[in-house]
């Protein structure tokens, strides 16, 4: 069984602030797994919480945000 995640829950396992998972979203860095059709609420996984986790990773090698997302789309298609 995997662990499913609203976005508030993502942000704070992985550190970041809703607003910086937002903005992720919207470059493309990371995807939604789903959304409720009732409430319109976006829906993580694990999968989306260690992507979040090499982002950091990355960022603290000081790769700008167009590198990360090369090297993100590179290994992740």
């Amino acid at each position: 069984m995997r662990n499913i995640y609203l976005i508030k829950d993502i942000a704070k396992k992985s550190g970041f602030s809703t607003h910086t998972v937002k903005y992720y979203l919207s470059l493309g860095l990371l995807k939604e797994i789903g959304r409720s059709p009732e409430t319109n609420f976006r829906y993580f996984d694990d999968s989306c919480f260690e992507r979040l986790k090499r982002i950091r990773e990355m960022q603290r090698q000081k790769l700008s945000l167009k590198e990360i997302q090369a090297r993100l789309k590179d290994s992740n298609p």
